[in-house]
């Protein structure tokens, strides 16, 4: 008899950061000006490689589908988050709650492949470079990328399908600035045991599949290096494969922060600058960390707007 009298929430709302107005306010430019950054940041790096054959590498060919997976989680939560820093309805409904949750899942899913690859990638190039251009074919990359690209699809799909079967009935408040998993099963009426448990398994499968690949891919370039008899080609090796390394302690290190950690020990809003690192500041630093000091980058970029200035 109760359960026929609850009423089934269709509607959440985002609380997001805070109600003040005035605050709201200043946190749309400066958010605004951080989406504008990462999007222009991550396609301009993307349209540099496509045109320039000199880039036309296994690296930057992994670094175009790093940049396209970061644009794509900035794009899923940046805009609604923007949106309700302006408007009093911060109501989402629960068919665009799922599509939220789904494609950000599929896009950090993808990223964490990818920076599998591009680790690889740079062992095979540092540890056997000799065997480089017979190990990393157009065939392998393009395999690699596909792999990423349809893991993250299925890993997506599979948790969107088991939030269907979860009721919200005790309230559509979600204490956060997007559709993330978690808030989602805090509210939920039905006991979600079974959803925790497959986020365990699949995603703590690929967690740990994607940082073991990574740490063993650098334990062996380490060795490497160290081996190199020449100082310039150690300088050479640590500048090629440190702003990976720089980017994917970024990645996973606020991954763990927000997974690994007790839940009782974690606030809501301590989960949400948790979130807010991986979601809006590391899309836009990836850009430059992996241009700022590449001077094939650098390069391709002055003879790009050197044709654009001077036609």
């Amino acid at each position: 008899m109760m359960e026929e009298n609850e009423t089934l929430v269709m509607e959440f709302v985002l609380l997001g950061f805070t109600n003040h107005p005035e605050i709201q306010a200043l946190l749309f430019m400066v958010f605004l000006c951080i989406y504008i950054i990462t999007i222009v940041g991550n396609i301009g790096l993307i349209t540099l490689i496509w045109m320039n054959s000199h880039l036309h590498t296994p690296m930057y060919f992994f670094l175009g589908n790093l940049a396209l997976a970061d644009a794509c989680i900035s794009t899923t939560v940046s805009p609604k988050m923007l949106a309700n820093f302006i408007t009093h309805n911060k109501m989402i409904s629960l068919s665009e709650c799922m599509v939220q949750f789904g494609v950000f899942a599929f896009s950090v899913t993808t990223e964490c492949l990818i920076l599998a690859a591009m680790a690889y990638d740079r062992y095979v190039a540092i540890c056997k470079p000799l065997l480089y251009p017979v190990v990393m074919t157009n065939r392998l990359c393009s395999q690699l990328s596909i792999f990423s690209y349809v893991v993250g699809f299925l890993h997506s799909t599979l948790h969107v399908g088991l939030l269907f079967r979860l009721r919200f009935c005790h309230s559509n408040n979600i204490n956060h600035f997007y559709c993330d998993i978690m808030p989602l099963y805090k509210i939920s009426c039905t006991d979600p045991s079974i959803n925790i448990l497959m986020v365990f398994i699949f995603a703590g499968s690929i967690q740990v599949f994607t940082v073991l690949s990574i740490l063993i891919s650098y334990t062996c370039i380490l060795f490497a290096i160290l081996k190199k008899k020449s100082q310039k080609g150690r300088s050479k090796a640590f500048s090629t494969c440190g702003a990976h390394l720089f980017s994917v302690s970024l990645f996973f290190g606020s991954a763990v922060f927000m997974y690994v950690l007790p839940r009782s020990l974690q606030a809501d809003n301590q989960d949400m600058m948790d979130s807010l690192f991986y979601t809006i500041f590391i899309p836009m630093l990836n850009p430059f960390i992996y241009s700022l000091r590449n001077k094939e980058v650098i390069e391709a970029l002055r003879i790009v707007l050197k044709q654009i200035l001077l036609p």
